[in-house]
């Protein structure tokens, strides 16, 4: 058998709609309908599917109104005129919906680091938070002395 008809774990891969034979007795065992397989790419942000999700509504409505003015027209009804009217208000606002989504998933991935250039805003972000805590860090030992609180200074370890 070639190794492209091998699956990942080098079991031999059974043809779409049919069973396998590999009971001992030659009794067919049935295929299973529904396998898991893992996803290729990691979900999308709340906040870019929240845009996309909005995206594909509006441009679905602007088709629809769109093909609407376009029957009317056809059928050289009153409302031809406000539907193209309003069809070129909802590409203008598709557009700006598409863009949204656009906007959306880079304002998203620069300021979570997805981004991994050196110029990174969410980069330089982290290294200045980092900074004001070690720096925080850093004046507040400075303000105890570096001694651990409650311990008298007189070096006598040994008194109660």
């Amino acid at each position: 058998m070639s190794t492209q008809e091998r699956g990942r774990a080098g079991a031999p891969v059974t043809p779409v709609g049919t069973a396998r034979t590999d009971a001992g007795d030659g009794a067919r065992i049935p295929r299973q309908l529904w396998v898991e397989e893992p996803a290729r790419k990691r979900r999308m942000p709340d906040a870019v599917r929240t845009a996309a999700v909005r995206a594909v509504l509006v441009m679905s409505l602007t088709i629809i109104q769109a093909v609407i003015a376009f029957l009317c027209t056809l059928a050289g009804s009153w409302l031809a005129f406000p539907m193209v009217l309003s069809s070129v208000a909802s590409t203008v606002v598709a557009t700006w919906a598409v863009l949204d989504v656009w906007v959306t998933r880079q304002v998203w991935n620069q300021r979570h680091g997805v981004v991994s250039e050196p110029s990174s805003t969410a980069r330089q972000m982290r290294r200045e938070r980092r900074r004001a805590q070690r720096a925080a860090r850093a004046a507040e030992r400075d303000e105890g002395g570096g001694r651990i609180s409650g311990r008298r200074s007189t070096g006598d370890l040994s008194r109660a």
